[in-house]
This record gives C-alpha cells, sequence and structure tokens, in this order.
C-alpha cells in the first residue's frame, strides 16, 4: 500500500465535494494530539433536550487550542440507542455566520469511504486530512444524517452556536435559509491534530515528544457556565490562548467539563471517575491533568434538604447518599493514581467559594475547607493551582468577589475566569 491516497471527487444536489490529501492511517498513527474536546453525555442526563433528527445537516462551529497540519475529527455515538448513518460530512476554516472559508474546504471519510454506520455505544474518527490549521483557529465541521436519529449523544452545555439545516447543505459555503440553533453540543466529541512540523518520520517522533494535550476535567466551572456565548471565555480557552503567545513546544488544551458533573455519583453525565479512562486516559498526547471538580459532590451532600425549596428539583436529578470528605479525598487518589500510571501529570485546583448561592450551608462550606487544605498541603497531587485564593473575597472567604461571578455566586463570568487562567504557572506544562 502506498503512503498516500487521493480519495475521489463527488457531487450531490448541493454542489461539488472538495476533498483533500487523505492519509493511509497504517502511516500516521504517531503525534496525534487532541485539541479540542466535548464530554459526550446521554441525552437524558443533559441540562437541555435536543430533539431526534431526520435528513438534516447539523452545522456546529469549534476553537481549537494548538494548531496542526492535518486533522481528523472525533464523532460520537456513544449513547446512541441505534446505528448513526452518517451521509456525509466535511470541515474547513470558520467564516463568520456558519460559513466556511473557500478554499479550505475538506471532505470526510471513514476508512475511504464519504459515508459510515456508527454502531450504538462506539465513536467513529474520520480519516486524516492535510488542512493547515493555525492556533487558536475556529473550524466548521458539518454532518448530514440522512437516517432518522432518535438519541442523540450530544454535550449539554453549549457555548458556541450550532445549526440543524434541512436536507443535505455540507458544502454549503454559507449558512443557508432554513438554519435553526442547536440547543447543544451533538454527535462530536474531539478534534485531533498532528503538529505543524516537516512530513518526516524524525520530525513527526519530535513533535511527539515536544507537543502535549493539557486536559481540564471539571463540572460547570470548566464547562463555562456564566461564561458570555460565541466568545470562548472559559478558563481552558483563555489559559490556550496564553499558551499560544507563549511560545515554545506546542501545548494543546481539551476542556472535559460537564455541567452539573461530579466526581463520585452520577447526575449530568457519569461520574468523574467513570468517565475518566475515556475522557482523559484515552486522550492523543496526554501530558497533563487538571482536576476542577468535587464542588457539586459537598454543595449537593451538605445543601438544606427542603422539599419545597429551591435545590429541590436538583435533588431528584442528582441521586444517592451524601458523601464525605474523606470519600473526596479517596476519589481523588483514584484519579491521581491512574493518571501516574499512563505516565501524565495530574494536578489539582482547589474548590472555589460558594456562599450566597441556594446550595450553600455552613457544614458544606467547612467541608470545602477541609477538602482544599487536603489539596494545599498533601503533596498528592503534583501541583495545586490555588483557584480558591483567586476567587475568594479577601474580606469575606466563603465568598466569590465581586466581579467575579455571573450573579448567582457559584459561577464564574468572563473576568471570573479570566483570573483563574491568569493565575497558572504555565512552566507546569513544559
Amino acid at each position: 500500500m502506498t503512503d498516500e491516497f487521493i480519495s475521489t471527487t463527488t457531487s450531490s444536489s448541493t454542489g461539488a465535494r472538495r476533498t483533500g490529501r487523505l492519509i493511509d492511517p497504517s502511516a500516521a498513527d504517531d503525534g496525534w494530539v487532541r485539541t479540542w474536546a466535548a464530554s459526550p453525555q446521554a441525552p437524558e442526563a443533559s441540562t437541555v433536550a435536543v430533539e431526534p433528527f431526520a435528513d438534516a445537516t447539523l452545522r456546529q462551529v469549534v476553537r481549537v487550542s494548538g494548531g496542526g497540519r492535518r486533522i481528523r475529527i472525533r464523532f460520537t455515538n456513544e449513547y446512541g440507542t441505534a446505528p448513526l448513518v452518517i451521509g456525509a460530512a466535511q470541515v474547513g476554516l470558520a467564516a463568520p455566520g456558519g460559513g466556511v472559508r473557500p478554499g479550505s474546504e475538506r471532505v470526510l471519510t471513514f476508512g475511504g469511504s464519504p459515508t459510515a454506520a456508527v454502531p450504538a455505544g462506539a465513536p467513529i474518527l474520520s480519516d486524516p486530512v492535510d488542512l493547515t490549521l493555525p492556533a487558536l483557529s475556529r473550524l466548521t465541521v458539518s454532518l448530514y444524517l440522512p437516517g432518522h436519529v432518535e438519541s442523540c449523544t450530544c454535550h449539554g452545555t453549549d457555548v458556541q452556536t450550532g445549526w440543524q439545516i434541512p436536507g443535505d447543505a455540507v458544502t454549503a459555503s454559507s449558512l443557508p435559509a432554513g438554519a435553526e440553533p442547536l440547543p447543544a453540543r451533538a454527535l462530536i466529541s474531539a478534534v485531533e491534530v498532528l503538529p505543524d512540523t516537516p512530513d518526516t518520520a524524525t520530525a513527526t517522533a519530535t513533535a511527539t515528544a515536544n507537543a502535549t494535550a493539557i486536559v481540564a476535567l471539571g463540572d460547570s466551572l470548566t464547562d463555562g457556565v456564566g461564561s458570555t456565548p460565541d466568545a470562548d471565555r472559559r478558563w481552558p480557552d483563555v489559559l490556550a490562548e496564553r499558551l499560544a503567545e507563549h511560545g515554545g513546544p506546542a501545548v494543546h488544551v481539551s476542556n472535559q467539563g460537564i455541567g452539573g458533573n461530579r466526581l463520585l455519583k452520577d447526575g449530568f453525565g457519569v461520574s468523574a471517575l467513570a468517565r475518566f479512562d475515556r475522557d482523559v486516559l484515552a486522550t492523543p498526547g496526554l501530558g497533563h491533568v487538571v482536576v476542577f471538580e468535587g464542588m457539586n459532590d459537598i454543595a449537593l451532600s451538605f445543601a438544606p434538604r427542603d422539599a419545597d425549596g429551591p435545590m429541590a428539583e436538583f435533588f431528584e436529578a442528582f441521586a444517592g447518599t451524601p458523601v464525605t470528605t474523606d470519600d473526596i479525598i479517596a476519589g481523588y487518589r483514584q484519579l491521581i493514581a491512574r493518571a501516574h500510571g499512563h505516565g501524565a501529570r495530574i494536578y489539582a485546583a482547589t474548590l472555589t467559594p460558594y456562599e450566597g448561592s441556594d446550595a450553600f450551608s455552613s457544614e458544606g462550606e467547612n467541608a470545602r475547607r477541609t477538602v482544599n487544605a487536603w489539596i494545599r498541603t498533601s503533596g498528592a497531587f503534583d501541583a495545586v493551582l490555588d483557584f480558591d485564593a483567586v476567587w475568594r473575597d479577601p474580606d469575606h472567604p466563603g465568598r466569590i468577589k465581586d466581579g467575579f461571578h455571573e450573579g448567582d455566586h457559584i459561577h464564574g463570568n468572563d473576568a471570573g475566569y479570566t483570573a483563574l487562567a491568569d493565575s497558572v504557572d504555565l512552566s507546569l506544562f513544559k
């Protein structure tokens, strides 16, 4: 088999489809790094409802962290109840308003075919395509679904607008009439790149050694609840900007936050312990993990349990008995052991204040401080990011300082998330 092959150009009623140079997967297995991610969720475990699709094109925009010279897209049917039929897929550099920059369009194929059937419970990686992708680029990913999709694997917190378009509109250079906003990320879970180095075996090995992926594992504070939509102001987004400006070996940031997620028990998405292998350890190019998780475990374990109170609906969605600080610490130790077993360094962010929120209790505040003291002093993690110190009001340490939260005293705003990212010592990722 040759090292490369050229796919044939196909056409449809929507116009010609331009292909990029496809890479024989057997010749390009090494050096991949994940540069963008959205953790998959079951539709019933999401914060929003995603209606079934049929004969529709999904068009979604993502901003990568580090760049590369080849890309592949990971689609997901991991919570689907039937095979997912992909009728066509395309990627290109994003233009404003859901468009694609002319000349950057690349047809995505799967084992050389422009169509695929993804089994229920499985993801699928596209074949690699050549596309020069600078750091912090935005991509438009279009996916045509000719059949009925009843159960859509999704990501419930969507801080980037996407669209549903009737029929096959994969090749449309601008957003067609009739497009409707998507309420969540749908059927796409990752973008992976080969770093931008000359195409030689030596360079590929060097790229593998130098490029690294950081995985941010967390809940709504990592998922960006409270940040401005379509502005990429979550703290991992801002960290990616700082790393891109810093220079040196490429560093890519993979955001695996899920709004409402817990460390120990399922809720909006399976627990961090349950998804750690899929969302973290299976990350191509994994070098570092930042764990910013556990606040929901504490808040929901110690919140006032008033059947008619503001938290009553949450208690219905978040089943399970309350947990203790010892339980949370034991969960952290599990993550540490599993990360170290894969050769990754693992850092912890201290849990941020939440007094003033509906979930607050004095018992929960004591538990938060106990867990933070262990994070800071135990030496169990490879380093500590003291997010609590960044956000807390010096005159009222149980509260987030004014100007850093969105108004609910628990989630950040753009300024708050920027402050978290700006506090991170970039030398930790060398």
